[in-house]
């Protein structure tokens, strides 16, 4: 499967376009990955902590602010919508890893400088995962419009009483989760090891999406309990009223990253 030579190297553009190997991993690593995250969290605890902190803290002030402002039945689509930006979110947490492997000196400065790799194509990345965030935020409030009437958002208590209890809240709620699944897989299966590799790689974001597309699919048993645990965590931050998130994020940053090493190999064996 490897690009010759000649042509890897031909042509004035910064960045190569290799063809990647995808290796095919039993079905149960995705529990190999959660410990490796799981160890490489606690060899650097001060770093990884303040990554899940940072991003619990985020939530937090979110959920303040739509308090303040009576739209707060809103948390629960900018909860979903943390889900597709994530892997771009968690790029210093691979850089974390990354520098663990290679045996590297970790700080917070220098994994925080880890979106500034990638010759800007991780902010080609970033810029198509807000896009989609964006489109989710107005399919949601759209779908609420249809289902529910033009009517001003409820407080979060009646909210989920309607979706739970009511003809027309159960049609939104159903219709709702279909769309933020699908989604969120279209997501998961761009970007499930695209960040890591556009950080360690000089690629195109196009290349760095169909890797990861191809690692889905020669595994799609595996990544798709893959998708299943990282909802699960997530979904039990969120539970936690974020404060969860400062286990799980980093815990599933880290593992993220093993996964890509474990799923991607270069042409050359690299």
């Amino acid at each position: 499967e490897t690009m010759p030579e000649a042509e890897a190297k031909q042509g004035a553009s910064p960045f190569v376009a290799p063809i990647y190997i995808i290796r095919e991993v039993p079905f149960d690593a995705p529990y190999s990955w959660l410990a490796a995250g799981w160890r490489d969290m606690w060899r650097v605890p001060r770093v990884s902590l303040a990554y899940g902190a940072i991003f619990a803290v985020t939530g937090l002030v979110l959920a303040v602010g739509l308090t303040q402002v009576g739209l707060l039945s809103l948390i629960i689509v900018l909860a979903a919508g943390f889900i597709l930006v994530g892997p771009l979110l968690a790029a210093g947490l691979y850089e974390t890893s990354r520098r663990l492997e290679k045996g590297e000196p970790v700080s917070l400065a220098s994994t925080l400088r880890a979106g500034f790799y990638g010759g800007g194509q991780l902010a080609h990345m970033g810029l198509l995962l807000m896009l989609i965030y964006l489109a989710w935020v107005e399919i949601a409030l759209l779908l609420f419009m249809l289902f529910l009437g033009p009517q001003p958002m409820p407080p979060l208590g009646a909210f989920v009483s309607n979706l739970l209890l009511t003809p027309r809240g159960l049609g939104l709620l159903i219709v709702g989760t279909g769309v933020g699944m699908a989604l969120a897989a279209t997501v998961f299966a761009i970007s499930a090891v695209a960040v890591p590799l556009l950080m360690v790689e000089r690629v195109d974001v196009v290349t760095a999406a169909l890797t990861s597309i191809r690692a889905c699919r020669k595994n799609p048993k595996a990544m798709a309990l893959w998708a299943a645990l990282i909802a699960g965590a997530m979904l039990f931050g969120f539970v936690m009223l974020f404060f969860g998130l400062v286990i799980m994020f980093p815990l599933i940053g880290h593992a993220t990253w093993h996964a890509f090493r474990d799923l991607v190999e270069r042409g050359d064996g690299s």
